[in-house]
C-alpha cells in the first residue's frame, strides 16, 4: 500500500477527528500521525497488524532453520568442538575483553 499526503495526519487533527480516522483505517487506509511535524505512530487495521505479526514470526522461524542448516553443515564437515571446551574458551575471551586484554585469575 502506498502512503499518500492524505494519510499523514497531525496529532491535533487525529485527536479531534479520531472517530473518522478509525473508520478510514477500518476501510483499508493506513495513517501516519505526526507530532511536531515528525512521524510518531502508524494507525493500521487490527487484521493487518495480526498479519504483520504472523509474518514476523515466520521470518524468525526461517532464520532459526537457516541456523540449523549451518550447524548441520558444520557437523557434517567436522567443524565441532567439545561443549565444555567451547564454553571455557568463550568465558576466557569474555574475561579478556572485560579486563582490556589481560587474563584475570
Amino acid at each position: 500500500m502506498v502512503i499518500s499526503v492524505r494519510d499523514i495526519v497531525p496529532f491535533s487533527t487525529a485527536r479531534t477527528h479520531l472517530s473518522d480516522l478509525v473508520l478510514e483505517v477500518q476501510n483499508g487506509a493506513e495513517k501516519i500521525i505526526t507530532k511536531n511535524g515528525e512521524p510518531a505512530v502508524a494507525v493500521i487495521d487490527i487484521k493487518r497488524l495480526d498479519h504483520y505479526h504472523r509474518l514476523e514470526r515466520a521470518h524468525v522461524h526461517l532464520l532459526l532453520l537457516e541456523d540449523v542448516d549451518k550447524g548441520l553443515a558444520d557437523v557434517k564437515a567436522g567443524r565441532t568442538i567439545d561443549a565444555r571446551a567451547g564454553l571455557s574458551a568463550l568465558m576466557k575471551r569474555k574475561r579478556r575483553t572485560a579486563t582490556g586484554g589481560r587474563d584475570k585469575d
